[in-house]
Protein backbone atom coordinates (compact mmCIF):
# COMPACT_ATOMS: atom_id res chain seq x y z
CA UNK A 1 0.00 0.00 0.00
CA UNK A 2 1.26 3.55 -1.00
CA UNK A 3 0.18 6.68 0.98
CA UNK A 4 -1.75 9.48 -0.85
CA UNK A 5 -2.64 12.57 -0.50
CA UNK A 6 -5.04 14.81 -2.13
CA UNK A 7 -3.23 18.47 -0.46
CA UNK A 8 -6.27 20.48 -0.43
CA UNK A 9 -4.41 23.02 2.10
CA UNK A 10 -4.58 27.35 1.72
CA UNK A 11 -1.47 29.00 1.01
CA UNK A 12 0.96 29.40 3.30
CA UNK A 13 0.76 25.48 4.92
CA UNK A 14 3.85 24.24 5.72
CA UNK A 15 5.22 20.62 6.15
CA UNK A 16 9.02 19.83 6.41
CA UNK A 17 11.09 16.84 6.34
CA UNK A 18 14.11 16.18 8.28
CA UNK A 19 17.26 14.07 8.47
CA UNK A 20 17.74 13.67 12.02
CA UNK A 21 21.74 12.51 11.98
CA UNK A 22 23.27 12.04 15.24
CA UNK A 23 20.66 13.13 17.00
CA UNK A 24 18.66 9.87 16.32
CA UNK A 25 20.58 8.64 19.71
CA UNK A 26 18.55 11.60 21.27
CA UNK A 27 15.54 10.25 23.25
CA UNK A 28 13.14 12.39 21.19
CA UNK A 29 13.42 13.28 17.27
CA UNK A 30 11.99 13.96 14.63
CA UNK A 31 11.68 13.11 10.84
CA UNK A 32 8.21 15.01 9.57
CA UNK A 33 7.06 17.99 11.25
CA UNK A 34 4.07 20.77 9.60
CA UNK A 35 1.01 23.16 9.99
CA UNK A 36 -1.66 22.51 7.56
CA UNK A 37 -4.38 24.73 6.61
CA UNK A 38 -6.96 21.81 4.98
CA UNK A 39 -9.56 22.66 3.43
CA UNK A 40 -13.07 21.07 2.11
CA UNK A 41 -11.42 18.40 -0.03
CA UNK A 42 -7.93 17.28 1.96
CA UNK A 43 -6.85 13.60 2.47
CA UNK A 44 -4.40 11.90 3.28
CA UNK A 45 -3.95 8.17 3.66
CA UNK A 46 -0.51 7.52 5.45
CA UNK A 47 0.69 3.56 5.28
CA UNK A 48 2.33 2.25 7.53
CA UNK A 49 5.76 3.12 9.20
CA UNK A 50 7.80 3.81 11.96
CA UNK A 51 7.41 5.97 15.02
CA UNK A 52 4.40 7.98 16.00
CA UNK A 53 2.74 10.75 14.48
CA UNK A 54 1.63 13.59 17.25
CA UNK A 55 -1.18 15.57 15.74
CA UNK A 56 -3.02 18.64 17.42
CA UNK A 57 -5.84 20.93 16.36
CA UNK A 58 -5.39 24.27 15.84
CA UNK A 59 -8.82 25.66 14.19
CA UNK A 60 -11.75 23.96 13.14
CA UNK A 61 -11.64 20.38 13.52
CA UNK A 62 -10.88 16.78 11.13
CA UNK A 63 -11.17 12.89 11.64
CA UNK A 64 -7.77 10.52 12.19
CA UNK A 65 -9.14 7.18 11.36
CA UNK A 66 -6.95 3.30 11.83
CA UNK A 67 -8.52 0.45 12.05
CA UNK A 68 -11.93 0.19 13.33
CA UNK A 69 -11.65 4.12 15.38
CA UNK A 70 -11.85 7.13 14.45
CA UNK A 71 -11.44 10.27 16.90
CA UNK A 72 -12.83 13.75 15.73
CA UNK A 73 -10.11 16.03 16.59
CA UNK A 74 -11.10 19.68 17.30
CA UNK A 75 -9.50 22.51 18.85
CA UNK A 76 -6.97 22.36 21.42
CA UNK A 77 -6.69 18.20 21.35
CA UNK A 78 -3.73 16.43 20.24
CA UNK A 79 -3.68 12.77 19.37
CA UNK A 80 -0.44 10.25 19.42
CA UNK A 81 -0.83 7.79 17.38
CA UNK A 82 1.39 4.85 16.46
CA UNK A 83 2.43 4.56 12.99
CA UNK A 84 2.63 0.85 12.60
CA UNK A 85 -1.27 0.57 11.07
CA UNK A 86 -2.38 2.55 8.42
CA UNK A 87 -3.86 6.15 8.84
CA UNK A 88 -6.44 8.60 7.20
CA UNK A 89 -6.91 11.79 7.82
CA UNK A 90 -9.73 14.13 6.87
CA UNK A 91 -11.38 17.82 6.96
CA UNK A 92 -14.52 17.38 9.30
CA UNK A 93 -17.52 18.58 7.08
CA UNK A 94 -18.50 22.32 8.00
CA UNK A 95 -15.57 22.75 9.91
CA UNK A 96 -12.81 23.99 7.51
CA UNK A 97 -10.14 24.93 7.12
CA UNK A 98 -8.75 22.27 9.62
CA UNK A 99 -5.69 24.17 10.43
CA UNK A 100 -3.74 21.33 12.43
CA UNK A 101 0.09 21.01 13.62
CA UNK A 102 1.62 17.80 13.29
CA UNK A 103 5.04 15.61 13.89
CA UNK A 104 6.67 12.17 12.82
CA UNK A 105 8.68 11.77 16.39
CA UNK A 106 10.79 8.44 17.27
CA UNK A 107 13.27 7.64 19.81
CA UNK A 108 13.24 5.69 22.90
CA UNK A 109 11.82 8.73 25.28
CA UNK A 110 8.23 8.08 22.76
CA UNK A 111 8.62 4.47 23.52
CA UNK A 112 8.14 5.21 27.25
CA UNK A 113 5.69 7.97 27.18
CA UNK A 114 3.81 6.57 24.91
CA UNK A 115 2.57 3.79 27.68
CA UNK A 116 1.58 6.26 29.75
CA UNK A 117 -0.43 8.44 27.34
CA UNK A 118 -1.99 5.35 25.50
CA UNK A 119 -2.01 2.37 28.11
CA UNK A 120 -4.85 0.84 26.06
CA UNK A 121 -3.01 1.12 22.92
CA UNK A 122 -5.96 3.08 21.25
CA UNK A 123 -5.64 6.43 19.24
CA UNK A 124 -7.93 9.17 21.80
CA UNK A 125 -7.91 12.70 21.84
CA UNK A 126 -6.58 14.87 24.83
CA UNK A 127 -6.56 18.53 25.62
CA UNK A 128 -3.99 20.57 25.01
CA UNK A 129 -5.44 23.98 25.06
CA UNK A 130 -3.47 27.36 24.94
CA UNK A 131 -0.52 29.24 23.21
CA UNK A 132 2.37 27.53 24.91
CA UNK A 133 1.49 24.44 22.59
CA UNK A 134 0.96 26.37 19.46
CA UNK A 135 4.82 27.87 20.21
CA UNK A 136 6.17 24.34 20.97
CA UNK A 137 5.08 22.96 17.73
CA UNK A 138 6.52 26.45 15.85
CA UNK A 139 9.99 25.36 18.02
CA UNK A 140 9.51 21.99 15.57
CA UNK A 141 9.21 23.69 12.95
CA UNK A 142 12.21 26.23 13.17
CA UNK A 143 14.13 23.97 14.28
CA UNK A 144 13.45 21.48 11.72
CA UNK A 145 15.37 24.52 9.36
CA UNK A 146 18.29 24.85 11.31
CA UNK A 147 19.57 20.37 11.80
CA UNK A 148 22.46 21.30 14.12
CA UNK A 149 23.18 20.25 17.46
CA UNK A 150 21.66 22.85 19.41
CA UNK A 151 18.60 22.64 17.32
CA UNK A 152 18.44 18.45 18.12
CA UNK A 153 18.39 19.69 21.99
CA UNK A 154 15.41 21.66 21.09
CA UNK A 155 13.28 19.66 19.59
CA UNK A 156 13.61 17.01 22.05
CA UNK A 157 12.76 19.63 24.67
CA UNK A 158 9.86 20.71 22.43
CA UNK A 159 8.80 17.01 21.75
CA UNK A 160 9.21 16.03 25.78
CA UNK A 161 7.01 19.14 27.14
CA UNK A 162 4.36 17.94 24.63
CA UNK A 163 4.27 14.26 25.38
CA UNK A 164 4.67 15.05 29.27
CA UNK A 165 1.28 16.91 29.46
CA UNK A 166 -0.29 14.77 27.79
CA UNK A 167 1.12 12.08 30.11
CA UNK A 168 0.45 14.17 33.22
CA UNK A 169 -2.84 14.49 31.88
CA UNK A 170 -3.59 10.59 31.27
CA UNK A 171 -2.54 10.05 35.05
CA UNK A 172 -4.66 12.23 36.45
CA UNK A 173 -7.96 11.26 34.90
CA UNK A 174 -6.38 7.48 36.24
CA UNK A 175 -5.71 8.72 39.90
CA UNK A 176 -8.96 7.37 41.44
CA UNK A 177 -8.84 4.00 39.59
CA UNK A 178 -9.03 0.86 42.00
CA UNK A 179 -6.63 -0.65 39.82
CA UNK A 180 -4.03 2.55 40.37
CA UNK A 181 -4.74 2.50 43.65
CA UNK A 182 -3.77 -1.26 43.82
CA UNK A 183 -0.44 -0.82 42.22
CA UNK A 184 0.54 1.92 44.25
CA UNK A 185 0.28 -0.28 47.60
CA UNK A 186 2.55 -2.78 45.63
CA UNK A 187 5.09 -0.43 45.02
CA UNK A 188 4.86 0.67 48.38
CA UNK A 189 5.56 -2.98 49.54
CA UNK A 190 8.32 -3.83 47.16
CA UNK A 191 10.51 -0.34 48.64
CA UNK A 192 9.60 -1.60 52.19
CA UNK A 193 10.86 -5.08 51.18
CA UNK A 194 13.55 -4.12 48.63
CA UNK A 195 16.51 -6.27 50.45
CA UNK A 196 14.11 -9.55 50.46
CA UNK A 197 12.93 -12.43 48.29
CA UNK A 198 10.47 -11.10 45.40
CA UNK A 199 7.36 -13.19 45.50
CA UNK A 200 4.80 -11.82 43.28
CA UNK A 201 2.35 -14.88 44.26
CA UNK A 202 2.23 -12.73 47.55
CA UNK A 203 1.47 -9.52 46.27
CA UNK A 204 -1.05 -11.22 43.78
CA UNK A 205 -3.02 -13.06 46.96
CA UNK A 206 -5.18 -9.78 47.28
CA UNK A 207 -5.37 -8.73 43.45
CA UNK A 208 -7.93 -10.31 42.07
CA UNK A 209 -6.30 -10.41 38.67
CA UNK A 210 -3.76 -12.46 36.61
CA UNK A 211 0.25 -12.40 36.72
CA UNK A 212 0.21 -10.94 33.17
CA UNK A 213 -2.94 -8.28 33.73
CA UNK A 214 -0.72 -7.08 36.75
CA UNK A 215 2.83 -7.18 35.29
CA UNK A 216 0.83 -4.95 32.31
CA UNK A 217 -0.27 -2.50 35.19
CA UNK A 218 2.44 -2.38 37.26
CA UNK A 219 4.77 -1.33 33.90
CA UNK A 220 1.96 1.04 32.54
CA UNK A 221 1.82 3.08 36.05
CA UNK A 222 5.13 2.65 37.36
CA UNK A 223 7.19 2.54 33.91
CA UNK A 224 9.10 -0.58 34.61
CA UNK A 225 8.65 -3.57 35.83
CA UNK A 226 8.21 -4.67 39.75
CA UNK A 227 11.39 -6.87 39.54
CA UNK A 228 13.13 -3.95 37.86
CA UNK A 229 11.83 -1.37 40.55
CA UNK A 230 12.74 -3.82 43.42
CA UNK A 231 16.04 -3.24 42.03
CA UNK A 232 16.34 -0.09 42.03
CA UNK A 233 15.83 1.05 45.45
CA UNK A 234 18.37 -2.30 46.27
CA UNK A 235 20.75 -0.52 44.31
CA UNK A 236 20.27 2.62 45.77
CA UNK A 237 20.48 1.19 49.41
CA UNK A 238 23.84 -0.55 48.41
CA UNK A 239 24.92 3.32 47.30
CA UNK A 240 24.07 4.51 50.58
CA UNK A 241 25.99 1.89 52.07
CA UNK A 242 28.94 1.86 50.16
CA UNK A 243 29.38 5.56 50.60
CA UNK A 244 28.66 5.67 54.26
CA UNK A 245 29.68 3.22 55.99
CA UNK A 246 33.08 1.07 55.75
CA UNK A 247 30.96 -2.49 55.56
CA UNK A 248 32.74 -5.03 53.01
CA UNK A 249 31.48 -5.63 50.10
CA UNK A 250 30.11 -9.04 50.36
CA UNK A 251 28.11 -7.74 53.74
CA UNK A 252 26.54 -4.83 51.63
CA UNK A 253 25.93 -7.46 49.02
CA UNK A 254 23.85 -9.39 51.26
CA UNK A 255 22.25 -6.98 53.11
CA UNK A 256 20.29 -5.18 50.19
CA UNK A 257 19.30 -8.95 48.72
CA UNK A 258 21.47 -9.97 46.35
CA UNK A 259 23.02 -13.88 46.51
CA UNK A 260 26.20 -13.48 46.00
CA UNK A 261 28.82 -10.68 45.62
CA UNK A 262 29.65 -11.67 41.82
CA UNK A 263 25.58 -11.06 41.33
CA UNK A 264 25.61 -7.97 42.85
CA UNK A 265 28.68 -6.72 41.64
CA UNK A 266 27.30 -7.13 38.20
CA UNK A 267 23.67 -5.83 38.36
CA UNK A 268 25.62 -2.83 40.45
CA UNK A 269 28.09 -1.91 37.39
CA UNK A 270 25.48 -2.64 35.02
CA UNK A 271 22.98 0.40 36.75
CA UNK A 272 25.43 2.47 38.14
CA UNK A 273 28.27 2.59 35.21
CA UNK A 274 31.12 1.28 37.82
CA UNK A 275 31.56 -1.54 39.61
CA UNK A 276 30.71 -1.18 43.99
CA UNK A 277 34.52 -0.81 44.86
CA UNK A 278 35.06 2.18 42.11
CA UNK A 279 32.13 3.58 43.30
CA UNK A 280 33.00 3.48 46.75
CA UNK A 281 36.35 5.16 46.01
CA UNK A 282 35.00 7.96 44.06
CA UNK A 283 32.78 8.74 46.67
CA UNK A 284 34.99 8.60 49.22
CA UNK A 285 37.30 10.93 47.11
CA UNK A 286 34.46 13.20 46.47
CA UNK A 287 34.38 14.19 50.50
Amino acid sequence: MMSTYNMDVEPGSRWLHVTPGASTGQPYYCTEVGSLAARAQFEAIRCAKDGYLLIRTRQGAGFVEQNEFQVLLEPGMALLLDCGLPQVFRAADGRTPWHFDFAHIEGPGVDTLDAVIRPNRRPGAQALPGAEYDELFEELLACAQQESAESAVRTGLAIHSLLAAMARQQLSLEADKPTRRLIERSAAYLREHCCEALNLDDILAGANMSRSYFMKLFRQYMGTTPYNYMLCFRITRAKELLSQTDLPVSTIARQTGFADDSNFSTRFAAMVGESPIRFRKNALRSK
